[in-house]
């Protein structure tokens, strides 16, 4: 039987391990049927090992999201390993040390703006590099992590995913008369790279499965990486600039 994302291509950003959601999205893609080319930022052997691990070893672009010249050229480089794009995972998201922990009233406004352009304006940016690869049916899916409400120690953070919640209904907007949809998939706390530069994390996750009605494992991302290709499939042909809870249910409940 062919596999949900059978004769796919997807572009993956934001793999740095393999316990990274983004690693996960690509291997369960693959495993259903697409054709996966990632994107890497800084430590790029580490990536390119990294891809190696997955069933089918994936192409690896740099991708610097800061960087004119990388998001310019980004369809071009793409097109080197396939012709068009039918989906785009954006698992991109970064604020400095002062903007997350720190006290939030202190951090300065040269540091806050970095973590709103690497979080939230670079979905648009991303979006916009790879317009030229979408056709119609084709999916933009970003990681949030809930920003409704303030959570200890995510601070900036905090901020920069309510904006890049915003930037999602923009996009869908926007991008919606072309036949793209773009939503958001918003996971519970997991045990990534990421997770560990966020100090607090441990109190934060420790309590999670205890509240969610579904039970939650912070080491397990595979039911986020399904959920996320689920919305790249063609399943969910008329849902856009909406948000998917993937967080044992918790988002749902008072306390």
């Amino acid at each position: 039987m062919p596999g949900l994302l059978e004769g796919k291509r997807l572009l993956i950003t934001g793999v740095i391990t393999d316990a990274s959601i983004a690693f996960h999205a690509a291997k369960v893609a693959q495993e259903q049927g697409a054709k996966v080319v990632l994107t890497g930022f800084g430590r790029m052997s580490l990536v390119e090992r990294i891809a190696k691990r997955l069933p089918e070893p994936a192409p690896v672009i740099e991708l610097d999201v800061q960087n004119s010249e990388h998001l310019d050229t980004l369809a071009d480089r793409v097109r080197e390993h396939v012709d068009g794009l039918d989906g785009v995972l954006h698992a991109i998201a970064f604020a400095p040390q002062t903007c997350l922990g720190s006290p939030f009233l202190d951090a300065p406004k040269e540091d806050v703006s970095v973590a709103v352009e690497v979080s939230a304006y670079s979905f648009k940016s991303l979006a916009m590099a790879c317009l030229p690869l979408l056709g119609e049916g084709s999916s933009i899916v970003g990681l949030d992590f809930d920003a409704r409400v303030a959570w200890p120690a995510y601070n900036w953070m905090g901020v920069a995913k309510a904006a890049l919640e915003s930037v999602n209904r923009y996009l869908a907007r926007d991008l919606g008369p072309k036949g793209i949809r773009v939503n958001l998939v918003s996971a519970g706390p997991l045990k990534t790279m990421a997770a560990k530069s966020i100090p607090g994390f441990s109190e934060l996750e420790g309590g999670w499965g205890d509240r969610a009605p579904l039970g939650w494992n912070a080491e397990d991302a595979t039911p986020v990486a399904k959920s996320i290709c689920a919305l790249l499939s063609d399943w969910l042909p008329a849902t856009t600039g909406s948000m998917v809870w993937v967080d044992g249910g918790v988002h749902a409940l008072g306390i």
